[in-house]
């Protein structure tokens, strides 16, 4: 299978499984990752996801050219003809929280799928490049947009410019990545993250995620507001009163969602 999904204990751990091909991206792949990121959305099981590669080579390094086609539809027809998108990160728009942890190289579409990512943790021998200007493109899933977000425009220029690698020691001084570890305890830290989130009131989870996201667009006056509201939603949930009763009792709280 091109594509590994498990969950357990609330946490869901997806694995791009194609490690003879650096875990690029074939047709079969990306219809896969489509129905994960539904399934993630929707399973209240979830709380939290992990998106890895199988092996100690390669996270991901994008399309796999061999298998990609171009389109036969006009970019008009794909864009405004069909009911759902086809695009890599199509319906990857989720509260919930997703940790990236990068095992070797993360190439092109591959660094895309980990900067769609709000956690990203890296192996001591991770590679990341967004290289289309070099063949004459421009990365296609998001990377000039989130790329600046995350490390700022003058360190995601360089790289965008440039088409240049950076090893994970670069990637944790610019701020791309927020943690290194051994290849031996990339997914156990990586899990070790997931369990504290999945730990927490889910439904506070989410707001913080949410608001983090929609604050960046916003004057902060109106972030401020938009905080406050969300506060005041979340004031008499039950999972609040849980927390307060379990901090009261000196016990672990039991959170349902609610």
């Amino acid at each position: 299978m091109p594509l590994l999904f498990e969950v357990q204990d609330y946490i869901a751990t997806i694995t791009l499984n194609r490690p003879e091909a650096m875990n690029s991206i074939d047709p079969e792949t990306r219809a896969e990752l489509h129905d994960a990121w539904q399934r993630i959305k929707h399973d209240d099981d979830i709380r939290v996801a992990i998106l890895t590669g199988a092996g100690e080579k390669a996270f991901c390094t994008g399309s796999d050219l061999k298998k990609t086609m171009p389109p036969k539809e006009s970019f008009a027809e794909l864009t405004f003809g069909r009911s759902e998108s086809d695009h890599l990160l199509a319906g990857l728009d989720t509260d919930k929280p997703l940790i990236c942890a990068v095992n070797g190289y993360a190439m092109g579409g591959g660094m895309e799928l980990a900067l769609a990512c709000d956690i990203r943790i890296a192996s001591d021998n991770a590679v990341f490049a967004l290289s289309e200007v070099r063949i004459g493109s421009i990365p296609g899933a998001g990377g000039t947009q989130r790329l600046p977000r995350a490390i700022g425009a003058s360190n995601a220029l360089l790289m965008l410019l440039t088409g240049d690698r950076i090893d994970a020691q670069e990637a944790l001084r610019t701020g791309l990545v927020s943690k290194v570890v051994s290849q031996g305890q990339l997914l156990a830290s990586a899990r070790q993250i997931a369990e504290r989130i999945a730990g927490n009131a889910p439904l506070s989870v989410r707001a913080i995620k949410r608001l983090v996201y929609s604050g960046m667009d916003m004057p902060l006056p109106a972030a401020i507001d938009t905080e406050r509201y969300v506060f005041g939603v979340l004031r008499d949930t039950e999972d609040r009163i849980e927390g307060r009763k379990a901090f009261q009792e000196k016990r672990s709280p039991v959170y349902r969602g609610r």
